[in-house]
């Protein structure tokens, strides 16, 4: 049995977006008429389908519910994202972006209602005219911004330049939030050993606790 894990940290996530089908085909990339909103709209939603699943590292301080958002819902979003700037060449149509990434692609994973209004709340920081100003940060140590215009390879060569993981203030958290995030690694970390070691099931299988290295 293979099990296809999703990268962890937000600059591994966006690496694997942009190296993703469709965001990868040049013709793709370079289809969309309203160049400049594009590709800074582009990058903020591939930061946000990065954001909500690091969420998930920070257990119920990220959301109420843990959620399995797939790469199948960037890849609907992104299309039409594409698909609504070349159809409305004179505004960003944002209300209708965020209902459809917020409500039907995304939100239809969401169940918990504190959790659905705080997608809303991510992609509206993201889906608006102020993200399409330049110098917009996702944190105000600006390690996390919108890069400049450029082609394809100027987006990845930036993402490289990124911290490997990134801080909890990020995600709006409190630095000490990075304590839930460590913990919950080390938990999931135990429990991936006991499943390989046979634990967890059987009489002679160890507990967690009774685990020794």
């Amino acid at each position: 049995k293979i099990v296809q894990e999703s990268p962890k940290g937000l600059r591994a996530n966006l690496t694997r977006s942009y190296l993703m089908d469709p965001i990868s085909d040049p013709a793709f990339f370079g289809s969309c008429t309203k160049e400049t909103e594009w590709r800074r709209l582009l990058f903020g939603l591939c930061f946000m389908h990065a954001f909500v699943q690091e969420r998930c590292s920070f257990g119920p301080l990220g959301w109420n519910i843990p959620y399995a958002f797939s790469e199948s819902d960037l890849r609907i979003s992104v299309r039409q994202l594409a698909m609504f700037l070349d159809e409305y060449p004179e505004e960003v149509p944002f209300p209708a972006l965020r209902y459809l990434t917020a409500e039907c692609n995304y939100g239809g994973r969401v169940t918990d209602d504190h959790d659905r209004r705080t997608l809303n709340t991510i992609l509206n920081g993201i889906y608006c005219p102020a993200f399409l100003e330049d110098g917009h940060a996702f944190s105000e140590s600006g390690d996390f911004a919108v890069p400049e215009h450029g082609p394809y390879d100027h987006y990845l060569e930036y993402i490289k330049k990124l911290p490997i993981e990134a801080p909890p203030e990020v995600y709006g958290f409190h630095n000490n939030a990075a304590i839930v995030r460590e913990i919950n690694s080390a938990e999931q970390l135990f429990d991936s050993l006991l499943t390989a070691g046979g634990g967890g099931g059987g009489a002679g299988g160890a507990g967690r606790d009774e685990l020794v290295f």
